[in-house]
């Protein structure tokens, strides 16, 4: 994925003394009952495999050429190399995933599976008094610079990611706090480590495993491998990843990968350039392989393709005959026009040509990315603060259509995710979708109407009030201030959006530099909303920025430094017709839906709708679109907002600036410590501002809470999984996130390029890409 080895935005777990303060929703107990037997009801599923499988054009090792190098696009070259610290970002990933040690990888189902070419074994021996790890590792696993890995480097990174030593900028650290101690073992490749409390996810650690040299001191930790690594230990070693003489598994079957920093924009000219072999590409760049291939198959070659639907496409006989007629005519200044306009056409049908003959060497593979994209309901306040409002609006909502739209056109098998919490394929995966319930539009209409919401009722007076009283002034006051923060967030957002070239009112893209996104302004600068993002841990701007940005970029399609550039390149993309009003504007509504408008004590059911407006978010907007119709059917309007990338997350989804969202979370193989922070039960902080974690929907509960510290605590897996589905079924109960599709993967390979591709669930096995043998007579090898 730009998924793979992602960061999973792990955050410090909370201190259990702040458990004691606001609650967010009371479920019935007639939900609690569905929500349990949700939770125990689908272990079928969950034995099932993925929805897509993987489509990496797989071939054994011996059909795979030795030798050629993969120029592999990414969002932009990573500002570290260190993926524990807030700017990693995918490239930061993958480089790690090639070059440092993984004890455990994910296999084409999601699932944890121990890395032989660096554990002999790995298993919990001791379980009392505390539970004991013992490692015993490859002993052919060594450093690039010939030392052995070992104990040291386990123990340094346990120091360095426990939390104990501020003076390391950590981005993550959960699980490294509840080890207690590492030792060696009988000899050198045995590692004991012991924790001071049970840990279900104890595999989760020391992956990526850095050398002692980068974890053993906080300078450099936190500025030693910022562009280069002092040892690496992988199939590969550099940044330009070149073949590790040192690798003692088997060899890697190319000479070198190099990663290309291509912005999403630009690939599919790259890619009908030729200077790319492996790129992630949106829907229309597909599109155009798929043109390219058609026109191949037809026996139609580039520049028969540029005069078919190319820019010859145009040209008729009589068109071409009168403009040669006017080239060649007596009014010289005619004739000059009209020479240049023919000059300019011929090099575009050829430019056309050559790129329809480059990108007939390509091939599409998709499969669906391990993340899914959803609609975060805001229910810190307004009327989604009543969990009656926020079911409404997730029975008004068609995540079969929603799933359909998306997937469907790229022939992606469209099922809706059933779970917060992990994805078909998934040990812990289990359809808890029942504990809220499919779309119905009547079901939605009455919990409307039974949380005060009826037609007519924006003109109708709370009991007792009189016009122009006190009351009635107050309230116009604040709907005022709401409208004011509404069109422009704060002040400073305001004046910005003031300042920034603008389309009709709406807010376009602006720039992003590759360091914006190391602090973002969350938390302490984002008060407007009168809600600070705050972990325990001293690097808790550091810890949330690592999962925000996360979340950014896979939303707004860019990475780390992906949007530089952007503003000037790309138009503002106006989206769907009738999708997007100016700022701050209801959605228009014809006169029957105007008749259905629902309203309580006065005012109207309204609900602030915010969505990105970059080149790469247009599949959200469209989804956007539909759910407002959707809406609109049971009587709730919404006021669209068009918002700038750089804008979206950080002064929107963070600080609570939203009624609905849509952005995407990436999955885990580990949900009872990854999934935690993003679903924890806000609290109140020591300032009176709202704890909320990665929680941007301000919604949880309790008990919720106390599911994930159980399921992190036992060592009972089938245990483990029970607890984390139950977690599930009270998330989807309590309506503060819907799950409306996992995320479309379209990679664009060359035809003969093996083992890459959309891989699904999984991580690539760098060491098997390669390029597919020549079958010849004498059965020569390519040697690219």
């Amino acid at each position: 994925m730009s998924q793979i080895g992602a960061p999973r935005g792990r955050t410090c777990s909370r201190s259990p003394r702040s458990r004691t303060l606001r609650s967010v929703a009371t479920l019935t107990s007639a939900v609690l009952a569905v929500t349990v037997l949700a939770g125990c009801s689908s272990d079928d599923e969950a034995d099932g495999g993925p929805v897509a499988a993987q489509d990496n054009a797989p071939a054994a090792r011996d059909e795979v050429a030795d030798g050629g190098t993969v120029r592999w696009a990414i969002d932009a070259l990573p500002t570290t190399l260190n993926t524990f610290q807030a700017d990693a970002d995918g490239a930061t990933s993958r480089i790690a995933a090639a070059v440092l040690p993984s004890l455990y990888t994910l296999d084409a189902r999601g699932r944890p599976q121990r890395n032989a070419d660096y554990l002999e074994s790995a298993k919990v021996v001791e379980t009392e008094p505390k539970q004991v790890v013992l490692y015993k590792l490859n002993q052919q696993a060594v450093w690039s610079d010939g030392r052995e890995i070992g104990a040291p480097d386990f123990v340094a990174q346990w120091r360095a990611l426990s939390g104990r030593d501020t003076a390391y900028w950590t981005a993550r650290n959960s699980g490294y706090e509840r080890i207690e101690k590492i030792e060696r073992g009988k000899n050198d490749l045995e590692v004991r480590v012991t924790f001071a409390k049970p840990y279900a996810d104890w595999q989760s650690l020391f992956t990526p495993l850095y050398p002692k040299q980068v974890m053993g001191s906080p300078n450099s930790f936190n500025d030693g491998a910022r562009t280069t690594l002092k040892a690496t230990a992988g199939p590969f070693l550099g940044v330009v990843l070149t073949r590790n003489p040192r690798w003692w598994g088997q060899t890697a079957k190319l000479d070198s990968i190099v990663l290309a920093a291509v912005p999403r924009t630009d690939r599919a000219a790259a890619l009908a350039a030729g200077k790319l072999d492996l790129a992630e590409i949106d829907r229309a760049t597909a599109e155009r392989i798929s043109l390219a291939l058609r026109d191949a198959r037809d026996g139609r070659n580039g520049a028969q393709a540029a005069l078919a639907h190319g820019p010859g496409s145009g040209i008729t006989p009589s068109k071409a005959v009168k403009s040669w007629a006017l080239a060649h005519g007596s009014d010289k200044a005619k004739a000059e026009e009209v020479q240049a306009a023919r000059t300019k056409n011929q090099q575009a049908i050829a430019a056309y040509a050559t790129a329809q003959d480059n990108l007939a060497g390509y091939r599409v593979r998709k499969s669906l990315e391990p993340a899914y994209t959803q609609l975060s309901l805001n229910g810190e306040s307004g009327p989604l603060a009543d969990e009656r409002v926020r079911r409404a609006v997730a029975r008004a909502i068609d995540r079969q259509e929603l799933a359909e739209s998306v997937l469907k056109p790229l022939g992606l098998p469209a099922r809706p995710p059933g779970s917060h919490l992990a994805l078909a394929g998934q040990a812990a995966y289990a359809d808890s979708s029942d504990a809220l319930g499919d779309q119905d539009t009547k079901e939605a209409r009455a919990l409307l109407a039974d949380a005060g919401w009826v037609p007519g009722g924006a003109a109708k007076k709370p009991a007792g009030t009189k016009a122009g009283s006190e009351a009635e002034k107050k309230a116009k006051d604040e709907k005022g201030a709401k409208d004011e923060k509404g069109a422009g967030g704060s002040a400073d957002a305001k004046k910005k959006a003031g300042d920034t070239a603008s389309d009709d009112g709406l807010y376009v893209v602006g720039d992003d530099k590759p360091g914006d996104r190391r602090a973002p302004a969350i938390g302490a600068n984002g008060t407007e909303s009168g809600t600070d993002i705050l972990t325990p841990a001293p690097a808790a701007a550091r810890q949330s920025a690592a999962l925000l940005a996360r979340a950014e970029a896979l939303d707004t399609g860019t990475g780390s430094g992906a949007r530089a550039g952007a503003h000037s390149a790309v138009k503002p993309d106006r989206g769907v017709a009738g999708a997007y009003a100016p700022r701050g504007t209801a959605a228009p509504v014809t006169a029957p839906d105007a008749a259905r408008a629902l309203g309580k004590d006065g005012k109207a059911l309204s609900l602030r709708f915010v969505l990105p407006s970059g080149p790469g978010s247009e599949s959200l907007r469209t989804v956007g679109d539909r759910i407002v119709r959707m809406l609109d059917a049971v009587g709730i309007r919404t006021e669209v907002t068009k918002v700038s990338d750089d804008s979206f997350f950080k002064d929107h989804i963070a600080s609570g600036d939203y009624d609905l969202a849509l952005y995407s979370w990436p999955a885990s193989a580990f949900p009872a410590t990854d999934a935690r922070p993003i679903f924890a039960k806000p609290e109140p902080a020591a300032d009176g501002s709202l704890l909320v974690e990665q929680n941007y929907s301000r919604v949880g509960t309790d008990r919720i809470d106390q599911l994930f510290d159980q399921a992190a605590g036992t060592l009972d897996e089938e245990e483990a999984r029970e607890l984390v589905r139950q977690a599930d079924a009270r998330i989807w109960a309590a309506a503060g996130s819907i799950p409306l599709y996992q995320r479309p993967q379209l990679v664009a390979a060359k035809a003969d390029l093996v083992n890459a591709g959309a891989w699904g669930l999984a991580g690539p096995r760098f060491q098997d890409i390669g390029y597919k043998k020549r079958e010849t007579s004498k059965g020569a090898e390519r040697n690219r």
